[in-house]
């Protein structure tokens, strides 16, 4: 028996199986965070919508009042939680290949805050998404796991902070294949060997999390799409080209506080951000009784009605949608943009499927894939990640096409939305830490 124990524990204690028992266990943390800021996700979007039915005055009063609460808390308490969180983690794996500090782009605080406040903000009814964020809090743990590892050289920390990311889009859409895509195209730019293990088991071990405690089930439901034919050639090219004008504007105006931060609107917001958001939470609250509900919360709702059941809906709910979700990213709020574009998406497409006539479940996948792919230039997680929500693979060249059209109009637009915005926080990161360690003057000296 002791011959045993002894060999089990020179077995099991060596440094390759602690540092795999230290990664599935913070992958098993990163997938049951997800799984639970999902939950708290749809109770929000629930309590929301149970408590103004009937009330539409109510949202007038309840979202910007709640805008301003979290807005606070955030630049309080929790200064780097606010935003996507996509961003963040991009910023954080170059930073850190170069030693820089990443404590305010992913920590265990802010991804406690990204849960917390980011339910608050929907149960608020601004239109964001849990998804970007959960990018975040996944990476979080996973960065924070790496200083329990037993040999610190035997994964890199960016490693870590990818993998951690890309599982947090596996894990939020329940689409493994979308997170590597994810990590490939959009976090890391490239995909090593060192990298490749922990990419794929931190992916596999949070995705068994999220099936395990959701279901196996399809974010959007499935579709039943017939066999595509040539006819559709031109719709993709169409719509491919609108998505991407759409999308590439979309794009643009989410620039804007970056790219004009002395404009007098953005110099005022970031004097009263408080103030700001109420008067964010404001236009929410109007977009949202124009559209009657249709632009609140993150448009999970609305947009599986539309797969399932490919109902028309209101022209301008696309254009509701498009506003909230700018007056909320706006803000300041703990909140991504996956969703609420798949929505404008979907959106479109109900539209374009009823103006021109067209197969109105297959258009609206489309324009969802269409519009993704132009707002964040990543053509093949989007092409990717509607194919796998919706479960119809028999469309994934057509999605494909639609996503690459969209994007080479968008770029013709515009960068890249998300690495635009990681580099405005790489170089804000860069000058906090530049003043912070500037010599303090001897005040005992007297000035010249």
């Amino acid at each position: 028996m002791k011959f045993w124990f002894m060999l089990l524990r020179r077995r099991f204690g060596s440094v390759r199986w602690r540092t795999r028992v230290t990664l599935w266990g913070a992958a098993t943390l990163a997938g049951l965070c997800v799984v639970m800021f999902a939950r708290l996700a749809d109770l929000a979007l629930t309590g929301f919508s149970d408590l103004t039915q009937g009330r539409p005055w109510l949202p007038f009063l309840l979202t910007p009042t709640l805008g301003m609460v979290v807005v606070y808390l955030t630049q309080r308490f929790f200064p780097g939680s606010q935003g996507s969180g996509i961003p963040q983690v991009i910023a954080a794996t170059r930073m850190v290949a170069t030693g820089r500090p990443v404590k305010r782009l992913v920590s265990l605080r802010i991804a406690a805050a990204k849960i917390g406040l980011g339910t608050v903000a929907l149960g608020a009814g601004f239109s964001a998404g849990r998804e970007g964020p959960s990018v975040q809090v996944a990476a979080s743990i996973m960065h924070a796991a790496h200083r329990f590892l037993p040999n610190l050289r035997v994964v890199r920390v960016q490693d870590m902070i990818l993998a951690g990311g890309a599982a947090g889009i596996a894990a939020a859409f329940n689409t493994p294949l979308a997170g590597i895509a994810f990590a490939v195209e959009e976090l890391g730019r490239k995909l090593e060997t060192r990298t490749s293990g922990v990419l794929l088991s931190t992916i596999i071990l949070s995705g068994m999390i999220a099936i395990g405690l959701q279901g196996n089930y399809n974010y959007f439901g499935r579709l039943n799409v017939s066999d595509l034919t040539v006819q559709i050639i031109l719709p993709v090219m169409y719509l491919g080209v609108f998505c991407g004008l759409t999308g590439g504007l979309f794009s643009r105006l989410l620039l804007l506080p970056q790219r004009f931060a002395q404009h007098p609107v953005w110099a005022w917001r970031a004097r009263r951000p408080v103030m700001f958001a109420g008067l964010c939470g404001l236009v929410v609250a109007v977009a949202g009784f124009a559209s009657g509900g249709l632009s609140f919360g993150s448009g999970y709702g609305i947009t599986t009605q539309l797969i399932n059941h490919g109902q028309a809906i209101p022209w301008y709910a696309a254009l509701t949608r498009f506003i909230a979700t700018l007056a909320t990213y706006y803000s300041g709020l703990p909140g991504g943009i996956f969703a609420p574009a798949l929505a404008v998406g979907a959106a479109m497409g109900s539209n374009a499927a009823e103006l021109f006539h067209l197969a109105p479940q297959a258009t609206i996948a489309l324009c969802m894939a269409g519009f993704l792919a132009a707002v964040t230039q990543s053509p093949i997680t989007s092409a990717i990640i509607v194919m796998e929500m919706i479960d119809s693979h028999g469309m994934v060249i057509s999605l494909m096409a639609i996503a690459l059209i969209a994007k080479a109009v968008s770029a013709s637009l515009g960068p890249e939305l998300y690495q635009q915005l990681a580099i405005g926080f790489i170089k804000a990161e860069t000058a906090r830490t530049a003043a912070s360690e500037e010599p303090v003057a001897d005040k005992s000296a007297p000035s010249l």
